[in-house]
């Protein structure tokens, strides 16, 4: 769509390597793949998130323009949204279901406003079905107007891996939602098993107190020479960390779709997952994912141990794993959806309509 505009606001430090997240990661890749279909991008980073940050920066973007803001900052400043909707053409990529966070939603408050701010949208753009059906079921969002847009992957080389499965790679913010903490007991039990290591790749600065304790844990567990927190990688870094990863963990409690399943996927590498939020999205007809109950390490370490003392097991996931390659959808299809949304939210109606509409459903 040559020279179409969308003002894409997004939290300040999106490209800032150390604040590494999937969401970031999608923003990323989303704006270079819109301006590589012909968009005019604009790029509008929001210094905070209190409302009179977004206020601020929402501001300055002219009157009837199309705006795609992040759901992070949508949700905190909802009144914003709502009241900035009147004259903005506006669309929210949701991420999340915010009020479904464990330690985020547990007020009503956060549903209020993710109701408001969603309401108020012409579009909302989610990363996965199972983040639709939760907006859906909770009546934080009309149904007609959601748009799946799931996470594509960039062409990646294909891991090698070794003979014995024994490197294991979990990655993302080291944070409860991400249930690292789950891992760690489930490998403390392992111990008598020889030859594994692990990397837990991912910030350390998300959830401070939860990082120290899974740290702890791994002392605790004197597994310190087998278990590394590495903090963030990224780059070639990042690469090097998969290109030898046998097998990827991803124990996560809370989870909207799963990129990091998708990418381990893109590389070759089976999985095991939480059976959670969008994670069997992520793995889709693959048959390299293994899914376990949510919370539970003991079921975990059953398949971790299973993995090292089968090794038909073992060169059957990567078989499957390698087949499923093929099968990655890439940024440019999900920026085709997404750019179908915003074509379908330039045409929709008044927009203070979304706006009054918005205000009866969240007050009831």
């Amino acid at each position: 769509m040559s020279g179409a505009t969308v003002h894409f606001v997004v939290p300040n430090g999106i490209d800032d390597a150390e604040r590494v997240s999937g969401g970031n990661v999608y923003d990323q890749r989303l704006r270079e793949a819109l301006r590589g279909q012909g968009w005019d991008v604009r790029s509008v980073e929001v210094s905070g998130r209190r409302p009179a940050d977004v206020a601020q920066t929402i501001s300055g973007i002219p009157s009837a323009s199309l705006v795609l803001i992040d759901g992070l900052l949508a949700v905190a400043a909802s009144a914003v949204v709502a009241a900035h909707s009147k004259r903005l053409r506006m669309v929210v990529l949701a991420h999340m279901v915010a009020s479904a966070m464990p330690g985020i939603g547990d007020d009503g408050e956060t549903a209020r406003r993710e109701c408001e701010a969603l309401g108020a949208a012409r579009r909302v753009i989610t990363t996965s079905e199972w983040t639709r059906s939760e907006l859906t079921a909770r009546a934080l969002a009309h149904p007609d107007r959601i748009v799946v847009a799931r996470p594509g992957t960039d062409a990646v080389a294909t891991a090698t891996g070794s003979l014995s499965g024994g490197s294991l790679l979990c990655v993302g913010a080291v944070a409860a939602h991400k249930g690292q903490d789950l891992l760690v007991a489930a490998l403390a039990g392992l111990s008598d098993v020889p030859g594994w290591t692990c990397s837990i790749i991912g910030s350390l600065q998300a959830d401070p107190d939860f990082a120290l304790r899974t740290a702890t844990a791994v002392g605790a567990a004197r597994l310190t020479d087998r278990v590394a927190l590495t903090g963030v990688l990224t780059g070639q870094r990042l690469e090097d960390a998969y290109a030898t990863a046998d097998l990827v963990v991803a124990p996560s409690r809370v989870e909207s779709y799963g990129m990091v399943v998708a990418e381990a996927l893109a590389h070759g590498i089976p999985v095991v997952a939480a059976r959670v939020g969008g994670i069997p999205e992520a793995i889709a007809d693959s048959r390299a994912g293994v899914l376990i109950p949510a919370n539970d390490p003991h079921a975990l370490q059953l398949v971790l141990r299973h993995w090292w003392e089968h090794s038909g097991r073992r060169a059957g996931l990567k078989a499957e794993a390698l087949r499923s390659r093929g099968a990655a959808r890439s940024w440019n299809e999900t920026a085709a959806i997404v750019t179908t949304a915003l074509r379908s939210a330039l045409g929709a109606g008044s927009a203070g309509r979304y706006a009054a509409e918005s205000e009866r459903q969240c007050a009831g």
